[in-house]
């Protein structure tokens, strides 16, 4: 375990190879087909985005199409089940450096999919940029359920980036990465793809810039995230943070 907390300190992301086994897998995949056919409320769409790509609104061809399914722990006790299985709280506990921890229901806490056809890109982004803590110190966990490559929409990471202190000047107004910047085509061109296969965990800082394209398969990409913070690293007041209680997890 300490070399996986050097791996992480380092590049600010960690994967952790078959921590779910394929019976749990399989089961949160049946509770996510539950989900999506027809998809249940409350739904994000692909046209909510706006990221490029994406259908220009919900009446426009692939409009409806599902990008999150929101609000997961509170969906399906195999989701909460998941989100505090020792394996995956273990290791939170010595990334984040403590015993008491928090489930975030604010950010993140959704069922990612990709769809072939109508999915869209997600540009160079730090996740505490849109986020509102006393410290910028979470960590974000990404089960995958299937095969994650940069052919069905996987994700892409910069290692080191967490460490990273850029002017706002370097992003845009959207709070991405400016590609027209050499700095940070240089940086992009550093960046990894991680693969991952069913039951594979992604571990990542809320600092570590990362990325992902469009899904070009024929099949749906479907990846459980939740994020977790320190109990005494609270969110900001009146912030979308804040919206919702975290859930404590002693």
């Amino acid at each position: 375990m300490s070399s996986d907390l050097d791996t992480f300190n380092t590049d600010g992301y960690l994967v952790v190879r078959n921590l779910f086994d394929d019976q749990m897998v399989e089961d949160l995949q049946n509770a996510i087909s539950r989900s999506l056919n027809p998809p249940l409320a409350p739904v994000e769409f692909e046209a909510d985005v706006h990221y490029p790509g994406a259908p220009p609104s919900r009446q426009a061809p692939g409009g409806q199409t599902p990008r999150r399914l929101l609000h997961a722990f509170s969906r399906d006790l195999l989701f909460q089940q998941s989100a505090r299985a020792e394996a995956v709280v273990g290791r939170l506990r010595q990334l984040i450096g403590t015993d008491k921890l928090c489930l975030s229901q604010n950010h993140h806490n959704c069922v990612m999919t990709k769809h072939p056809g109508f999915s869209s890109q997600t540009s160079w982004h730090q996740d505490i940029r849109y986020w509102s803590f006393d410290r910028p110190e979470l960590v974000s966990t990404w089960l995958a359920l299937g095969d994650e490559t940069v052919e069905n929409g996987g994700l892409l990471v910069i290692p080191g980036s967490h460490r990273l202190h850029l002017d706002r000047g370097h992003l845009d107004a959207a709070l991405f990465l400016r590609t027209d910047i050499k700095a940070n085509r240089d940086l992009i061109d550093k960046s990894v793809a991680v693969n991952m296969s069913a039951g594979d965990m992604l571990f990542f800082h809320s600092r570590t810039f990362h990325a992902a394209g469009q899904n070009l398969t024929d099949t749906v990409k479907t990846s459980l995230v939740f994020t977790y913070r320190a109990q005494n690293n609270e969110p900001i007041p009146e912030t979308r943070s804040a919206n919702y209680p975290d859930i404590p997890l002693d």
